[in-house]
């Protein structure tokens, strides 16, 4: 096994270029203002001229002294870069983007996979031209093609028995009515809009099937089709030997990353228990391809030459199970970091796991910037970089030498260093933490390789009669969750933190982890102060709640809601009932954030 060096005494090359880059991007993300691409070039052009000028009179000017001088320089030439990155990455600065000009038609091509709900179809497609009336010869029957780009959301309602298939990469024209996606409607309730822009989409557009046109059918990246095509044949094999539309859902999202049919309920199971993450396609299950590969392959580590194949074979194998998936991003960014960590112990590489981990990061930033407000893409990383950090330490604390008890006490530290990792910003996002997470985690740790495993064996070799088996697994897998999740005090729900709370609580983890890494006082002193202050700042969000009096408007498309608050109750005016899923998602978030613990139904 490669050795991992600690991280105070590692060459962090890429943790050092990944720091500042992403700060780049996060400063520009949100910046729209005229001259910036032309200010930022023109920076960075400037700083490199210095950087080769102090270069080339490196001994004339003794730059050997002002070693601070040229790690700002290129620190800020990184930095620079991230926002230059960033900003050629956002399609609405683009002068040819769709919405600047007025026309009449779209040219379109369906960029991803069309997600099939009750009576609408929803994909994202990606423009390449605008139609627009011709008046310079008087006529308005003559379109005149321009060339657009930017992505665009579309939702389509189909007619009645009507057969339409929409698949990735087909070409539309589509009328040009397009509406700017709207934040969300009530307070402390999932901002949509923001969440699509993270993935470029600032606009939308509602069509009836009988206003599009289908022009062409492959036209978009054949590798990322034949992708799609592969996972839609292995889940319409699960769909065909697994029964149950629960566990159909299970499997299609937990080994082939397909999302569509997994209902809120299983995902409020998983998500009460602390094990959101095996449900989806990430370093959990890449990892557990490889360690069973590695294994079954062993035999070839006798030679080099041997160890050779063994190394593109595993690649392959891992990257062939990326192309199953549908190159879905948590798969390709676990393939990346076990890529580099394969490729690393074939060379006898001391493997540097931050820099495999930054290395990872960098490269998805590369490809997209904005991947850095992705839930998944900050959770997984934050929980890879607890178990690198933080589960040796934790394992430390005990010596057990029965075998069996030492597995589940590894497996028990596995879970807490990636809980610590990650909780504040689980509190932040989802506003719930499970108290039995170790219990479910070490529950659903051997059922989710079975199912990874069976569920794989399935696919390869068509093992279809094993398809009951694999279905009573999953089954057994949810029914346990459920129990542990419906026990007393399964969780603490309604948490809202701000995003200062959030950093003070990050910044006392890592100083208590620093002051019980070496038993330093200053540290654990600095921790404890921290945690003071985050505590203070919690009480005295408290404290204003008691004092508050106000009245909240709720926007709902087929419901009434008004909200009086006072203190901790509130008096609701409203048609719907405590247990909706409108007065659950669209009423309680501002409830909870507001500290609302008593509330009382009015109606008609």
């Amino acid at each position: 096994m490669a050795s991992f060096t600690p991280i105070h005494k590692a060459e962090i090359a890429f943790v050092r270029i990944l720091l500042p880059f992403s700060m780049g991007i996060l400063a520009v993300y949100q910046l729209t203002v005229p001259g910036l691409l032309k200010g930022l070039m023109l920076t960075l052009g400037l700083l490199f001229i210095c950087l080769l000028i102090l270069n080339l009179g490196y001994r004339q000017l003794n730059i050997y002294h002002r070693k601070t001088i040229i790690g700002i320089l290129i620190y800020s030439m990184i930095f620079l870069s991230g926002c230059l990155h960033s900003t050629l990455y956002k399609q609405l600065l683009y002068a040819d983007y769709y919405s600047f000009k007025k026309h009449k038609y779209l040219k379109i091509r369906i960029i991803d996979e069309p997600e099939i709900k009750p009576n609408i179809i929803l994909f994202t497609a990606l423009t390449t031209k605008g139609y627009g009336f011709d008046s310079l010869y008087g006529r308005t029957n003559k379109c005149l093609p321009q060339s657009t780009s930017g992505k665009i959301r579309v939702i389509l309602k189909p007619q009645p028995r009507a057969t339409l298939i929409l698949k990735y990469g087909d070409e539309l024209i589509i009328p040009a009515r397009i509406a700017e996606i709207e934040p969300p409607g009530n307070p402390s309730t999932f901002d949509f809009k923001s969440w699509l822009a993270a993935k470029n989409i600032y606009h939308q557009t509602f069509l009836m099937q009988r206003e599009l046109v289908k022009l062409s059918s492959n036209t978009g990246n054949q590798f990322i089709a034949h992708a799609l095509q592969l996972r839609e044949k292995q889940v319409a094999l699960y769909r065909k030997i697994i029964k149950d539309d629960n566990a159909f859902a299970v499997a299609a999202t937990l080994i082939l990353g397909y999302k569509s049919d997994l209902n809120t309920e299983t995902l409020d199971i998983y998500a009460k228990t602390g094990t959101i993450h095996a449900l989806s396609v990430s370093g959990m299950h890449v990892g557990l391809i490889y360690l069973v590969l590695n294994w079954m392959l062993s035999f070839l580590d006798t030679k080099r030459s041997f160890k050779v194949f063994k190394t593109v074979l595993i690649l392959g194998l891992i990257w062939g199970y990326s192309l199953l998936t549908g190159f879905s991003p948590s798969v390709l960014r676990s393939a990346i970091m076990i890529s580099v960590f394969i490729i690393a112990k074939l060379f006898a590489k001391t493997t540097n796991s931050y820099n495999i981990i930054a290395f990872a990061a960098f490269c998805l930033l590369l490809y997209n910037p904005f991947l850095i407000w992705d839930i998944g893409f900050q959770l997984s990383f934050l929980a890879v970089f607890g178990l690198i950090y933080l589960q040796p330490k934790i394992y430390g604390w005990l010596s057990v030498k029965n075998p069996i008890l030492d597995k589940i006490w590894h497996t028990t530290a596995m879970s807490l260093a990636a809980q610590l990792a990650t909780y504040p910003l689980s509190v932040y996002y989802f506003h719930q933490f499970p108290l039995y997470f170790l219990v479910s985690n070490l529950f659903i740790t051997l059922p989710i390789a079975l199912i990874m495993y069976l569920g794989i064996l399935i696919l390869m070799f068509r093992l279809t009669g094993l398809g009951a088996l694999f279905e009573w697994l999953i089954n057994f897998t949810n029914r346990g969750l459920d129990k542990i999740a419906g026990l007393p005090f399964s969780g603490i729900s309604a948490i809202w933190i701000s995003k200062t709370e959030l950093m003070l609580l990050y910044l006392t983890l890592i100083c208590f982890t620093m002051a019980m890494q070496g038993f330093k006082k200053k540290w654990l002193f600095t921790s404890l102060m921290l945690f003071l202050v985050f505590q203070s700042l919690l009480t005295y969000d408290k404290t204003r709640a008691l004092q508050q009096k106000t009245t909240i408007r709720f926007k709902l498309k087929r419901n009434y809601a008004l909200a009086m608050v006072k203190g901790n109750t509130a008096i609701i005016y409203t048609d719907l009932q405590p247990d909706s899923k409108t007065f659950k998602y669209q009423v309680k978030p501002a409830l909870d954030q507001h500290k609302v613990y008593k509330v009382i139904f009015l109606k008609k």
